[in-house]
C-alpha cells in the first residue's frame, strides 16, 4: 500500500497554528474597541455604568469610584462634585488615605460632620474593614473647581495616593442618570404590569 505524502498534512497543520493567533487578536480588538471611551465632548452614553475597582496593594483596594448623576444633568466648569467610593483592606494594620489630587480639578476636600472641611488625610481604613464615602450619614468628598463640563458616562483621573507610599490613578466616571426601578421599565406600584384583555 503506499505511502501518502505528509506534506498535505503538514500544510493543514500550519494553516491552523497561523489562523489561531489571528482568531484571538480579532477578539482582543473587538473588546478593546468596545471599551473605548468617549472622544467627544458632550456626548452622553445611554445605559448605566459601574464606579470602577481598582487594586492598590495585595491588601488595599479601591470600589465603585465615581461621581454622583448631577441633578441638573451636567457638572459645569468651576462647579464642584462630590466623590464617592469605597477602600477596602484585607490586612490587619489600618492604613490612611493622604490625598486626592487630579488635574481636572482645584483640590478635594473632606466634609466631615456638619459640613466642616477637614484634610483627606483624616481618612482612616482600620485593618480588616471598609471605609465608604459619600453616602449619607457618612464623610464625604467633594472636588472643588471642575476645570470641564462633566455629563453621564464621562469621566477624570483621580489619583489617591496613601500613607504607606502606594498610590493609584482611576478614571472617576459620571454615573448614569437614576431611573424608576431596576432597567427603568419597572410599572409604578399602583400600575397593573399586566394589559387589559
Amino acid at each position: 500500500m503506499p505511502r501518502r505524502p505528509l506534506t498535505t498534512h503538514r500544510f493543514a497543520t500550519a494553516l491552523v497554528a497561523a489562523a489561531l493567533p489571528l482568531a484571538a487578536c480579532g477578539g482582543i480588538a473587538d473588546e478593546e474597541e468596545s471599551a473605548d471611551p468617549i472622544e467627544e465632548i458632550g456626548t452622553e452614553v445611554d445605559g448605566g455604568n459601574a464606579g470602577p475597582d481598582e487594586a492598590v496593594t495585595e491588601d488595599i483596594g479601591l470600589a465603585d469610584v465615581e461621581l454622583p448623576y448631577p441633578a441638573d444633568g451636567v457638572y459645569s466648569a468651576g462647579e464642584d462634585a462630590p466623590l464617592t467610593f469605597a477602600v477596602t483592606n484585607t490586612g490587619s494594620d489600618p492604613v490612611a488615605l493622604e490625598s486626592i489630587t487630579g488635574e481636572d480639578f482645584a483640590e478635594a476636600v473632606l466634609l466631615g460632620e456638619g459640613g466642616a472641611e477637614q484634610p483627606v488625610s483624616a481618612l482612616e481604613i482600620a485593618g480588616n474593614d471598609n471605609l465608604y464615602v459619600g453616602a449619607p450619614d457618612l464623610p464625604s468628598v467633594v472636588l472643588v473647581e471642575l476645570d470641564r463640563d462633566l455629563r453621564s458616562s464621562q469621566s477624570i483621573p483621580v489619583v489617591f495616593s496613601f500613607a504607606n507610599g502606594q498610590e493609584v490613578e482611576v478614571d472617576a466616571m459620571v454615573a448614569a442618570e437614576p431611573t424608576n426601578g431596576v432597567g427603568g421599565d419597572v410599572p409604578e406600584p399602583d400600575e397593573d404590569p399586566t394589559p387589559d384583555s
